[in-house]
């Protein structure tokens, strides 16, 4: 990736991935990954006064985009290390993606998840031969876990985001979804994607923006976790308040990566927020009008737009629903709360 005219390219910046990159991985992963579709209700484009596309990646494998950069990255282990397995850590999508592929290519993986990660996800991991450990995400480092993991087995890390090749997996989406928009007669002119680390918004991002240098792409978090907001604010990593709490549990990362943010800082237009409350109807909204099972992080860009965080009159605007994990109880609570 080509530093600004005037400045000198970091270290960081240098392993951002090329487009080639990401082409490469989609060529990887073929006949692994679904080929999501993109999809577009009559009923809200409507209701939005323009025309929105859908890239549904709660149809992919293990119920989210994960399985993309998790595939790609565990794939170019070399043989002689596969042996020793793998070890990653995850509040459940990334563990699921991890366990699938590394099942997939006979490698032993085991998986940091925190303790109150969602049932489903858990019991989902372990479905696919992973072992999990387990630790409280307020009090203890799944780094230093996982790090400690690595260590005593000799295990390959495969981190959630801030990886060349996890990022290069994760922006297979994007290349899709301006592929599929073409074949639709349609230049997105506005594209909100999901963002906890900011791996699949840093692929998706990179691109997008090789295909449609104009359009604007703007990262979207809980009102609590808006780290990467405010880091692009900022210019520098900004974390959240400890005690900050959301329903979005894939999107909880404490800060955005070094190399996912160095790489946003170049490709977003700017971040936007949604509360919970915002999160929920969007979920209720998904099963009602698009007969979508969507989990509350996957549901936050179609909360952005519901609630109006941005003008969508007249404009092309997508979204990526990121996943469609929850846990049955949960979302049998959400769809009731209508008709309280």
């Amino acid at each position: 990736m080509n530093s600004s005219p005037g400045s000198t390219m970091t270290e960081t910046e240098a392993f951002a991935p090329s487009l080639a990159q990401i082409e490469a991985a989609a060529t990887r992963i073929a006949g692994q990954a679904i080929k999501t579709p993109l999809l577009e209700s009559p009923a809200l484009n409507q209701k939005l006064g323009g025309r929105v596309l859908i890239k549904p990646e709660i149809l992919q494998r293990t119920g989210s985009f994960k399985f993309r950069g998790a595939f790609n990255r565990i794939s170019q282990i070399p043989e002689d290390q596969r042996p020793a397995g793998i070890v990653a850590y995850s509040s459940g999508n990334h563990a699921q993606g991890v366990a699938a592929a590394a099942s997939l290519l006979g490698i032993p993986a085991t998986i940091v998840m925190p303790a109150d990660a969602p049932k489903i996800k858990i019991a989902n991991t372990k479905s696919y031969g992973a072992k999990v450990v387990t630790y409280d995400r307020y009090n203890e480092s799944r780094e230093e876990i996982g790090n400690a993991i690595r260590a005593e087995h000799g295990a390959t890390l495969v981190p959630p985001f801030d990886d060349p090749e996890i990022i290069a997996g994760q922006g297979t989406c994007g290349l899709e979804l301006a592929q599929q928009a073409e074949e639709k007669n349609a230049i997105p002119e506005q594209v909100l994607i999901n963002c906890g680390g900011g791996g699949l918004i840093a692929g998706c991002s990179l691109a997008l923006k090789s295909r449609y240098p104009e359009c604007k792409i703007y990262a979207v978090e809980p009102e609590d976790f808006d780290d990467t907001r405010r880091s692009l604010m900022s210019g520098q990593q900004e974390t959240n308040r400890p005690d900050a709490r959301s329903i979005c549990d894939a999107l909880l990362s404490p800060s955005p990566g070094a190399l996912t943010l160095s790489i946003n800082k170049k490709t977003l237009s700017g971040g936007l927020t949604v509360s919970d409350h915002e999160v929920r109807a969007a979920m209720r909204y998904a099963f009602r009008e698009l007969k979508l099972v969507v989990e509350p992080g996957g549901a936050v860009t179609l909360a952005a737009l519901l609630s109006g965080r941005i003008e969508t009159r007249d404009r092309t605007s997508a979204i990526v629903l990121s996943g469609g994990n929850i846990d049955p109880v949960l979302y049998r609570e959400i769809l009731d709360e209508a008709r309280g």
